[in-house]
């Protein structure tokens, strides 16, 4: 997690030296909602290119559920008029770890967990994988964008779960997990520079 803080404050010092319409940087509302804190970076690379860089981070615990979770989400853009403005298609890849528990969902499966398994059980890994997302800019002012963009791809993960939600013994250790799926749901507030 500090990496990706570092490197956030990287991009952020390094927008202070572009011109105008290089640099954005934007929350997603659907994390908010969640009560995740994230933010994203995005930067010009080339006409109609465009590196976005998000992340989040939940380390709390509400009403004894645990959603402990980090993920950081480097993606590259290809805008098909300019530069967060309209279409565009993406290509990203993810990073994060994971703590959930005690957890009322449900019961479908995501990768490889039947999450109606999470009200009794405890899970805790790491993940990554890669993705193709598409997505829509819409201007609302000189310096404002709201943006929707939805993601598809394939997630693989390394879990150990527990037999309940505050339980320390486990039920197995480091089992591998794949998941093909959505990997990416954002509305994102942005302002550009």
């Amino acid at each position: 997690m500090r990496k990706v803080i570092l490197l956030l404050l990287f991009l952020l010092t390094w927008s202070y030296s572009v011109k105008a319409q290089e640099f954005a940087i934007k929350t997603n509302l659907l994390y908010d909602a969640l009560l995740t804190v994230n933010a994203g970076a995005e930067a010009r690379l080339a006409p109609k290119w465009t590196f976005d860089l998000s992340g989040n981070f939940n380390a709390w615990t509400v009403n004894e559920r645990r959603w402990r979770h980090w993920l950081a989400q480097p993606e590259l853009r290809y805008w098909f008029c300019q530069e967060w403005q309209g279409h565009f298609v993406a290509a990203h890849g993810l990073v994060g770890q994971y703590n959930i528990g005690n957890m009322d969902f449900p019961n479908f499966n995501l990768l490889g967990n039947k999450l109606g398994d999470f009200k009794k059980h405890r899970y805790e890994g790491w993940y990554g994988g890669v993705g193709v997302a598409y997505g829509y800019s819409w201007i609302m002012s000189r310096h404002w964008n709201i943006e929707a963009e939805i993601g598809f791809g394939w997630v693989y993960s390394r879990a150990t779960a527990y037999p309940c939600a505050e339980c320390g013994t486990p039920e197995y250790k480091d089992k591998p997990v794949h998941y093909v799926g959505p990997t990416k749901a954002a509305i994102n507030l942005v302002y550009t520079f």
